[in-house]
């Protein structure tokens, strides 16, 4: 059945001239007029299924009290993850293609539209997919990059969301849990994608060519798992990780020396947090060991833009990275998906509409989404696929609104042309991309 995006109007003057009810879709798949070329979903039918680890003999940071004596022994508890998967799926795939999801308010569950169909058999494809992790904010859950999971997957990716324990909305507790367990639990997934690999999933992605996607405190996640180690100020801090938990990510420890997947080749972090609150520095930035893409809102006052996401991507100096800016963006930059309709509302114990979540002062969502699709598809295109033509959408002029359209009358470019690639004319706006090379 063809899908079709209807605004509010029409659909209640459709609904009118029918004299039915219609209910609104919470779509995760929209793709806007002028959404840039590699935006679009791929060929391949899309499935989508639930995976429940425990991660056995993990610190209890909850059982911790920071303000009593520091325990002899750390407490110690089997740590429960959900993970969300996103595949490509065989040919005639069926089933659910709805996603039940909570709010960020924590207690409404609503349903999401996409198009991956639930528990549909897994793709048998001629060479392994590259695997990509995907790690939320603080709060966040497994769905709320659930438009760029669906997206990449139909383009031949298997998708790995993580639910944070503590760190999602309904567990939502004390942040030193995500301070410590955020690259713990993200590389857990990881050993848990390889068992699967040699049994149930063996054929369908190579865990040795893996991408880690991260988005707020995920992005500060990403950091540490990509080799970024933090400052020995942030172990001492009194609100973070109680009683030093946090210096197993010290930049210079053994035990961050350690840590540092090589298979993990390349990284995205979306607002990543912690530059503007000390816990990094020069020394555990430059740490970092894949290219990174950096994405991030000009006005994001969360994680902070000229002293804290761009000046993590000036310092993360040992390695290829780029940074790709919404100019008045703010810290939902391309991130989270739409806001459901059932978001529209205000939530006293928030203290404002629930759809603040997700939603940005200047940009429309799913703008912001295309945007985030198509550069990400670049990205991994290019670091886990070796794709040379996906290059070329990366090799840009810095400042979209500098780029010039010049073309002859038969569609090809002229050679003043440095209009960006995969962008319609007229659509390149408000949009900066900036590379830095090693060091």
């Amino acid at each position: 059945m063809t899908r079709k995006i209807v605004t509010a109007l029409g659909l209640a003057a459709v609904a009118a001239q029918a004299g039915t009810a219609v209910m609104a879709e919470n779509r995760i798949d929209t793709q806007l007029p002028g959404a840039p070329e590699l935006a679009a979903y791929g060929n391949l039918p899309i499935g989508v299924r639930q995976i429940d680890l425990v991660n056995p003999n993990q610190i209890d940071i909850l059982a911790i009290d920071p303000d009593a004596p520091k325990p002899e022994t750390w407490p110690r508890y089997d740590r429960p993850l959900t993970v969300e998967m996103w595949y490509p799926a065989a040919e005639g795939a069926t089933g659910d293609t709805g996603l039940r999801a909570y709010l960020r308010d924590a207690t409404t569950e609503v349903t999401l539209q996409g198009r991956a169909h639930r528990d549909a058999q897994i793709a048998t494809p001629q060479k392994p997919y590259p695997l990509v992790l995907i790690s939320h904010g603080y709060p966040g859950n497994r769905f709320l990059l659930s438009h760029l999971a669906e997206n990449i997957a139909s383009k031949g990716y298997v998708v790995a969301s993580i639910d944070h324990t503590d760190s999602t909305y309904r567990t939502k507790a004390a942040f030193g849990s995500t301070l410590v367990n955020r690259p713990l639990d993200q590389l857990f997934v990881l050993g848990v994608m390889a068992e699967m690999a040699e049994g149930e999933f063996s054929g369908l992605y190579d865990v040795n060519n893996t991408g880690l996607i991260g988005y707020s405190m995920g992005g500060y996640g990403a950091l540490i798992t990509a080799g970024g180690g933090v400052t020995e100020a942030s172990v001492g801090f009194g609100w973070g990780g109680p009683h030093g938990t946090l210096d197993i990510h010290r930049a210079g420890s053994d035990t961050h020396n350690a840590l540092p997947d090589p298979r993990i080749k390349t990284a995205v972090a979306f607002g990543p947090w912690g530059m503007n609150t000390g816990f990094w520095d020069a020394e555990g930035l430059a740490g970092v060991q894949v290219p990174m893409l950096f994405i991030a809102g000009s006005q994001d006052d969360v994680s902070l833009y000229e002293n804290g996401i761009r000046a993590i991507w000036e310092g993360v100096s040992n390695v290829e990275r780029a940074l790709l800016t919404y100019a008045n963006g703010g810290h939902n930059s391309g991130a989270p998906m739409p806001a459901p309709k059932e978001a529209f509302r205000f939530d006293e114990a928030l203290g404002g509409s629930v759809s603040d979540h997700y939603t940005d002062a200047v940009w429309d969502t799913a703008r912001m989404n295309n945007i985030a699709q198509h550069f990400v598809t670049a990205w991994l295109d290019v670091k886990l696929k070796d794709d040379a033509d996906a290059a070329e959408f990366l090799s840009l002029v810095e400042d979209s609104n500098a780029g010039f359209w010049s073309v002859n009358d038969d569609g090809t470019e002229k050679e003043d042309h440095s209009y960006w690639k995969g962008f319609a004319k007229g659509t390149a706006k408000g949009l900066m991309y900036e590379v830095k090379a090693p060091e």
